[in-house]
């Protein structure tokens, strides 16, 4: 009986321990795309706007020698703190970039429905702001919309605003990694998408992974379709692949995007105080959908605890790195699939490839007179 339970824990023990001979996933590129060939060491970091709306400034420590292009980072909901995807910040910021972080929602005091216009009114503050900044030195012809999940949807709505809106720059990329959180009409819970046919010359990236993948799909096709005006070979639908070859295998799921790093909490960069209070000013409501469901809560505590992988350097970073790229070099997305570097991985340490990016062919989408009634007759975000 005793040597049959001390084989039962050694074999348990020896299960649960991580294999010594488990291929082991590869390291960061020196350089490219996604790669460490850093412009610099340091980064400076600062909070614009209102302690209760404020966006977070990221970029170079030192002064710009030239203009610096622009990532406008909307983050997911929830996820407000630059401090979850301080890895890929820094990563961007440390390139060369100039990273603003709006934090467009107050969590459990900002509705959905105002997730837009809060967006867009601190970017244009925070456009303005810097628009004489010798360090910050934004480039109004390099700028990109980015968000992840609800975020994915918020930077949609940017781009579809800029034509119209002054002091918001034309976006020349636009990324929705993993978009969510998309209503299908004004009484749902989430972010209602604005005419997305007003965005005219921006290259569409839309960048999904493989786990908890159908909403995701259906809401990156659901921008695609809506950006009737962008062309269909300006447009890119990547997906990224899990993969458990070696260990720690990596999994693509909706938090895999985070990258946590404390050195960009939002709670160590102070904003100016908010202006004093009208009292006979219109009185703050609270609502049941400013207070985050039990998805969302376990999504944004995942995504403050996710590990910096090859997921994000070789995938989700280097994929935006190379869409920058071909965006400000005026390419489409026929330019970006071209490129061999977009899909590959890495090599495990045995020499196995890391499972490969993909993409999905989008199909244009035929005139309303063409559909069967009962798809023309169904909600965008139903179908």
């Amino acid at each position: 009986m005793r040597r049959t339970i001390f084989i039962a824990l050694a074999l348990t023990a020896i299960l649960a321990a991580p294999p010594a001979f488990a291929a082991k996933p590869p390291d960061q590129a020196q350089s490219g795309p996604g790669g460490t060939d850093y412009v610099t060491k340091d980064v400076a970091k600062r909070a614009l706007g209102r302690a209760s709306a404020p966006i977070y400034v990221f970029h170079p420590a030192e002064a710009a020698a030239e203009p610096r292009p622009v990532i406008v980072f909307l983050h997911a909901w929830g996820a407000n703190n630059p401090a979850i995807y301080g890895g890929w910040i820094e990563h961007l910021a440390r390139k060369g970039n100039l990273v603003l972080f709006p934090r467009y929602q107050d969590v459990n005091r900002t509705r959905p429905a105002d997730a837009t216009a809060n967006a867009v009114q601190m970017t244009k503050e925070a456009f303005a702001a810097l628009a004489s900044d010798a360090n910050a030195r934004p480039d109004l012809e390099r700028v990109v919309y980015m968000g992840h999940l609800a975020g994915a949807a918020v930077a949609a709505n940017l781009a579809a605003a800029a034509p119209e809106t002054q002091g918001l720059p034309r976006p020349k990329l636009y990324f929705g990694l993993m978009p969510g959180g998309i209503a299908s009409d004004a009484k749902e819970r989430g972010i209602m998408l604005e005419a997305l046919d007003k965005i005219d010359d921006a290259l569409m990236v839309t960048m999904i992974g493989d786990r908890d993948h159908i909403p995701s799909d259906r809401a990156a096709r659901r921008i695609h379709r809506g950006a009737s005006g962008v062309a269909l070979e300006r447009k890119a639908f990547l997906r990224i692949l899990s993969d458990d070859h070696g260990f720690p295998p990596v999994s693509a799921t909706l938090a895999s995007p985070g990258s946590y790093n404390a050195a960009y909490d939002g709670t160590k960069l102070q904003a100016p105080p908010d202006p004093p209070r009208d009292p006979k000013g219109q009185r703050w409501k609270w609502s049941a959908d400013m207070a985050l469901t039990g998805p969302q809560t376990v999504i944004s505590q995942q995504l403050a605890s996710n590990a910096t992988d090859v997921l994000d350097y070789n995938g989700f970073w280097k994929t935006l790195d190379l869409a920058m790229q071909t965006a400000f070099a005026n390419g489409d997305g026929m330019t970006l699939r071209r490129i061999p570097a977009l899909f590959e991985m890495g090599r495990w340490s045995d020499g196995w490839p890391v499972r490969r990016i993909t993409a999905d062919n989008l199909k244009p989408e035929p005139p309303a007179a063409s559909r069967p009634p009962s798809a023309a007759a169904a909600p965008a975000g139903k179908r």
